[in-house]
């Protein structure tokens, strides 16, 4: 399906906006700079979900 020119152009206009209504506030920024780091967190559920792609991968 092949979207016309102006529908193109609404369609940037569009991304563009949700892009700059969704960045996060300099507020924001600085919190999370002075926020504590807790890498655990993060790695954990990522070495479950890695793991389970693998579980799955290998089970095809």
């Amino acid at each position: 399906m092949e979207l016309s020119l102006w529908e193109n152009i609404i369609l940037a206009i569009m991304v563009l906006g949700i892009v700059f209504w969704l960045r996060p506030s300099k507020a924001a920024l600085q919190r999370s700079k002075d926020a504590p780091k807790d890498w655990a967190g993060f790695l954990i559920p990522m070495a479950a979900v890695i793991g389970f792609v693998i579980f799955l991968i290998s089970m095809v």
